[in-house]
């Protein structure tokens, strides 16, 4: 373990950069791109992970409405850690303000969203955390943003530079020779592990982690424990998904979840996120050509329906998938389609963002390697991860550039630099063999599909502790982690099952990624999802703290901004319609 005093211009919540360096464009640099130094990784981590995903857009609401930017000094500990029978350490961070209050003790214990790396939870959890005096705990749960450059096995050290294979790593992965370009090996991916399957375990690891921190930084202090520190696990999208699978564990250690936008599969009702993006990775690019979604501003691009998306209807046409003659009667073909399998028009109108970023293929690529515990030259349907530059072309990557993974990735591919690499593309469509075959792995029978399976059963959710409040948020028009799916099945079945503490707020307007707000034609049609996550942490806490009642589950209706002439108006707390 290393800990770090952070304060003045190098602070916990924002490194020093403030409101005015987290919403400049362009990231802090580095003084020597090839070696940056840890303090360095440090703060650009920081200044990514906050704009993936908040809305720090002029007029968005962050820091007038919600959340806080403010400054807060403190010390930062890090280490890594294992569970036990894995292969990988996931990586775990303690933040302790200098606020901290010895006498009211609590912690707030958090995981990445997505795929990120152990920052990714710091515009949520840190933010609500540090600005109410509590140390809050992270988990990279496994994923996070430590490649490997597989011919030299060389990874991330524990404080974010390079390291060689011989040295204590995030991620180490086997070293594979041969390779004109080397592959790159990504922890989610390639660790071996279905992290997935223990995400609730590593939170519970970072909660222990934590209280062995406080323990030993006020030795003088009465002995820290989980009957006398208040533990509350606040998390979005997988991180959220991530303090649900904590919510199952019996005892005392915690005492209240809150969940926004989940990934959960519920053991009862709702879909695994591998069967519908794998569904949505090959039918969306041409459902949103149908008339349902003319006003859907990423479906339109230039004012016109998509040239692919008509390309991807004669795929699904030549395949079998649709029987419709014209272009546009496929096209609705595949949106009644989708509307069958339990998709509103809204949710498939909000996925035109991740059909438009690739991001149904990035998932199904980086899931169905992780289910099956594949490493980087062995993954399923042959996909590989290599330095992409921006024609395209595989090429061996530069120090520069895998100085730069840890800091600037989502932990995903594509990005950062790191693209998919498809032995199958070909003609017009060129991912529709290799997504049929990734969606094979979910409908299949042979040995490939049997342990994607098997790797997608280990992850079902069960119900949470039935004395444990929780509150569960999704936006009513998420398109990445559809709402009838994960949230509202969850909330659905709890509610079945007699968990009578288990609150959902289902939030009209709102989808899934805040960070795209800033754009106008985004901004006018949506909500933030954070002002509510807020919201259910300040309720939370009047719960446990002060005795207040839960707050009962409820559908919000939040209202529009409005985009004129002068561009989109501010967004109001009447807008937002807060509980």
């Amino acid at each position: 373990m290393v800990s770090e005093a952070h304060g003045g211009n190098d602070d916990l919540l924002t490194a020093g950069l403030g409101a005015a360096g987290l919403t400049s464009p362009l990231p802090p640099a580095f003084a020597d791109a090839s070696a940056p130094t840890a303090a360095e990784l440090r703060r650009r981590a920081i200044w990514t992970n906050w704009r993936g995903i908040a809305d720090l857009a002029p007029g968005g609401g962050y820091g007038q409405l919600y959340g806080s930017l403010a400054p807060v000094p403190g010390r930062e500990f890090h280490a890594f850690a294992k569970l036990p029978g894995a292969k990988q350490p996931h990586r775990l961070m303690l933040q302790l303000p200098d606020s901290f209050d010895q006498e009211k003790r609590c912690i707030v214990v958090t995981a990445s969203s997505g795929s990120r790396g152990v920052y990714g939870a710091i515009a949520l959890a840190g933010s609500w955390g540090l600005s109410h005096g509590c140390a809050v705990a992270y988990t990279d749960k496994g994923t996070g943003t430590g490649f490997v450059e597989s011919q030299t096995g060389s990874g991330a050290r524990l404080d974010g530079t390079r390291g060689a294979a011989n040295e204590p790593l995030e991620f180490s992965a086997p070293i594979i020779a041969g390779q004109a370009v080397p592959l790159i090996a990504v922890k989610h991916a390639n660790s071996g592990d279905n992290p997935e399957a223990d995400w609730g375990r590593h939170l519970r690891q970072a909660a222990d982690f934590a209280i062995r921190v406080l323990g030993e930084t006020y030795p003088e202090a009465k002995p820290f424990t989980r009957d006398n520190t208040r533990v509350i696990a606040l998390g979005v999208s997988n991180g959220a998904g991530v303090v649900l699978r904590a919510a199952e564990y019996p005892g005392g250690w915690l005492d209240g979840v809150v969940a926004i936008s989940p990934n959960i599969q519920p053991a009862q009702g709702g879909r695994s996120l591998y069967d519908y993006t794998t569904e949505a990775a090959l039918y969306e690019p041409c459902a949103l050509n149908a008339a349902a979604f003319d006003t859907t501003a990423f479906a339109r691009a230039g004012g016109v329906k998509s040239a692919p998306g008509a390309v991807r209807c004669a795929s699904l046409r030549s395949a079998g998938l649709l029987s419709a003659g014209t272009p546009d009667q496929q096209a609705e073909q595949a949106r009644v389609f989708l509307n069958g399998r339990g998709w509103t028009d809204a949710a498939i109108s909000a996925g035109s963002l991740s059909t438009s970023f690739d991001l149904w293929r990035a998932v199904a690529v980086t899931y169905a390697s992780a289910y099956s515990r594949t490493p980087a030259n062995a993954m399923p349907c042959g996909f590989q991860f290599q330095a992409i530059d921006a024609k395209g072309v595989a090429h061996v990557p530069t120090a520069a550039e895998q100085a730069a993974w840890w800091s600037d990735s989502s932990g995903i591919p594509p990005g950062s630099g790191v693209g998919i690499v498809d032995p199958n593309a070909a003609g017009a469509d060129p991912a529709f063999a290799g997504l049929q075959c990734l969606r094979a792995l979910w409908e299949g029978k042979d040995a490939a599909a049997l342990r994607v399976q098997a790797g997608v059963s280990e992850t079902v959710a069960g119900l949470p502790r039935a004395d444990l409040p929780v509150i569960v948020l999704h936006g009513a028009n998420d398109g990445l982690v559809i709402e009838a799916f994960s949230g509202g099945a969850y909330a659905a079945w709890a509610k079945a099952a007699g968990r009578d503490k288990v609150r959902y707020w289902k939030v009209g307007n709102a989808q899934h990624f805040d960070a795209f707000l800033g754009l106008p034609v985004l901004g006018a049609n949506y909500v933030p999802m954070l002002p509510y996550g807020y919201r259910a942490m300040d309720r939370m806490w009047a719960h446990l703290a002060e005795g207040q009642p839960l707050p009962e589950s409820m559908e919000i209706s939040p209202r529009k901004r409005t985009l004129g002439a002068s561009g989109l108006a501010p967004l109001t707390a009447e807008d937002l319609a807060l509980p």
